[in-house]
């Protein structure tokens, strides 16, 4: 599981009591109806290790399973939160990435924001997760689901065999962006196991070298290179990489801000991001959202969300 980092919104409560907030959900539960604003005011300040210490509470004073209880008598997308605090990082990336290959057609955009953002110690969890939660390796289930160039990509981000050291070989990163431009731009037709190859297995900071030297061979960013090179997932999956080495906090604002832009929601993204970053970086998200969109993050959300579902998620944003 990630660290709980300081630049999160939810932190841990003081005074943390978890049979009596056992006996607050329990009450919240109690009767017709379920009193949303309780399950809110607990779950959403409370961290994930103290969510499960309110799990393990509720089983031995009730004898019953908390998410269990909380998904007979919730609904909707309010419950699709609910049901996310109370899972391990690991466990909800893992639930998250077999919902997205669940039935007909499969939701790339999960797979490519949860493995192009992932450290190699969080995408060995998730696949040991999987494996453990679903009988199946993530690897097989990701080859059953998709084909080509994109699924080459995704095995190699599952592999989990990125360099994760500080070094950086100048003469390496010139060959690196030399032999990118000249897989791409600079002939007919794209060699995209070159891109894949510096981008899926070099450091962050070797990468950053990279894209400076493109720039200055192509004349062109990287990120648009890409999009004259590639399309569909396959341009999704490698733009995402991309991003997320150079700034993962604008990444995610930029996802957030999508799936609220223009008509409805897209709810399994806005819900994912604010439920998996609320304890890593939701700070960071907050102030790159502001940064590049001129509005709040919490004021986008109020205006674009319904219901006990908005409260909560207003809830983990930590306010204005």
């Amino acid at each position: 599981m990630a660290a709980i980092g300081d630049r999160g919104t939810v932190t841990e409560a003081s005074g943390f009591d978890a049979e009596a907030d056992c006996q607050k959900l329990r009450e919240a539960m109690k009767g017709a109806g379920t009193n949303e604003a309780t399950i809110t005011e607990v779950l959403a300040h409370r961290t994930i290790a103290q969510r499960q210490r309110i799990k393990e509470a509720y089983k031995q004073t009730v004898g019953k399973d908390l998410a269990d209880d909380l998904s007979s008598e919730l609904s909707g997308n309010f419950k699709s939160v609910v049901l996310g605090l109370l899972m391990l990082a690991p466990v909800y990336d893992a639930y998250e990435l077999r919902n997205a290959m669940k039935g007909a057609g499969t939701e790339e955009a999960c797979l490519i924001e949860i493995l192009a953002s992932r450290s190699n110690a969080e995408v060995k969890t998730i696949c040991s997760v999987y494996k453990n939660e679903y009988g199946k390796d993530l690897e097989s289930a990701v080859c059953g689901d998709t084909s080509g160039m994109f699924q080459r990509v995704l095995v190699s981000l599952l592999s989990a065999g990125r360099d994760e050291s500080d070094a950086v070989d100048e003469a390496q990163a010139v060959q690196d962006a030399k032999e990118i431009y000249e897989a791409g731009e600079a002939r007919w037709g794209t060699d995209e196991v070159k891109f894949l190859t510096v981008l899926c297995v070099r450091n962050r900071h070797h990468l950053l070298r990279v894209f400076d030297e493109y720039q200055k061979i192509s004349g062109k960013d990287i990120e648009e290179s890409i999009k004259r090179e590639m399309s569909g997932s396959l341009e999704d999956v490698f733009l995402a990489i991309v991003k997320c080495l150079r700034n993962k906090s604008a990444f995610f604002a930029e996802r957030l801000y999508k799936s609220m832009k223009g008509l409805g929601t897209t709810d399994t993204v806005l819900i994912r991001t604010m439920v998996s970053r609320a304890e890593i970086d939701m700070l960071d998200i907050k102030a790159q959202f502001q940064k590049m969109y001129g509005k709040s993050l919490y004021s986008f959300i109020k205006g674009d969300t319904s219901g006990d579902y908005r409260k909560i998620l207003l809830e983990l944003c930590g306010g204005e």
